[in-house]
């Protein structure tokens, strides 16, 4: 099993969930979250004050998966996500070592 964590601009959120349902993703977590990579925030301009904004938004997309749909999930994310700019996000993937599914007790590949 494996545990896929994808940094994404929060506009293009409601298309990678399309994206993940359609290859047959059934859950998916999703959090708020401000960040930088080498965008490094961006100055914006507010009642003639220029101020630095260093935490851009994105939204952070958890989803575990079985190990043979890694591949899947990881181009359905990257098609559905990419603007062709800079700040478009990051695909982290870990091994998953257990899932329990608290209901029934089931574990494993079972409970995803």
């Amino acid at each position: 099993m494996k545990f896929v964590t994808a940094i994404i601009k929060p506009f293009k959120l409601d298309e990678v969930r399309e994206a993940l349902s359609a290859i047959g993703v059934t859950g998916i977590t999703v959090t708020e979250v401000k960040g930088f990579g080498r965008q490094k925030g961006h100055t914006e301009l507010y009642r003639g004050a220029e101020y630095v904004v260093d935490f851009l938004p994105k939204v952070k997309i958890e989803v575990a998966v079985k190990a043979e749909m890694l591949e899947q999930v990881i181009e359905a994310i990257m098609k559905s996500a990419q603007t062709g700019k800079i700040g478009d996000g990051k695909i982290f993937v870990y091994d998953l070592e257990q899932v329990v599914r608290i209901r029934t007790g089931e574990s494993g590949d079972a409970a995803i």
